[in-house]
């Protein structure tokens, strides 16, 4: 979402999505017979109260948990208390760091730094040294600006993997829009499905780009438009 389907903002807690853009997929939703998902790491939570009031299917935390369409939801990896030594050593982290921001999202943990990248190095390895505290189950992964510890169980292209095996979604050719790397693996498992990845901005590749989230709408609006004229 973040970057995608919406501008980055300074903070998680900052952005908001206009009425025009939940009309809009709406209209995408009722054009694909319901085969439209959200994928993000942020929790599902998160995405509800968003777009409330409508509750999407969706992948939430990186594919940490998961809503089906038939709403049904599924989790994966260790429960919040494991990090629970973690969330006290990013909190000094962040206390030692100012310009950091600490995103607290249950089974994971964010560390943003948007307003301080000078100190992307000092705290990528500080921020290793704690997830590596963690064990092996967790790890981790770099974004825009952020770092987040997260467990292994769980991707993106599970999530996606997932989708494509059930309904509404079975049968149909895979569309994964991302901004970040860490929609990587979302992009090699539609590509591998026979689908389309598209990547927004200049950070990463993909099969096909568009320049910024105002251009991932005007994409969108042509898909529901192409398919209710063809139908």
């Amino acid at each position: 979402m973040d970057g995608t389907l919406l501008e980055i903002a300074p903070t998680p807690d900052a952005v908001q999505v206009e009425e025009s853009l939940k009309k809009l997929l709406l209209r995408v939703r009722d054009a694909l017979d319901g085969a439209i998902a959200l994928v993000s790491g942020r929790s599902l939570q998160q995405l509800d109260e968003l777009f409330a009031p409508e509750r999407w299917p969706a992948a939430g935390l990186h594919g940490l948990e998961r809503r089906g369409a038939d709403e049904r939801i599924q989790h994966a990896g260790p429960h919040a208390p494991a990090l629970a030594d973690a969330r006290v050593a990013l909190a000094e982290l962040a206390n030692r760091s100012p310009g950091t921001l600490v995103e607290d999202k249950g089974r994971s943990l964010a560390l943003h730094y948007r307003a301080v990248p000078g100190l992307e190095s000092s705290l990528r390895r500080e921020i290793r040294g704690i997830a590596m505290r963690l064990g092996d189950d967790y790890h981790v992964l770099e974004g825009n600006r952020v770092f987040e510890v997260k467990p292994r169980a769980a991707t993106k292209a599970d999530a996606i993997r997932a989708f494509l095996a059930e309904p509404p979604f079975a049968g149909r050719r895979p569309m994964f829009i991302g901004d970040d790397i860490t929609d990587l693996d979302g992009f090699a498992a539609v590509e591998r499905a026979g689908g389309i990845s598209v990547a927004v901005g200049d950070r990463v590749q993909a099969q096909s780009r568009v320049a910024s989230p105002r251009d991932v709408r005007a994409l969108l609006a042509d898909l529901a438009e192409f398919r209710v004229t063809a139908q």
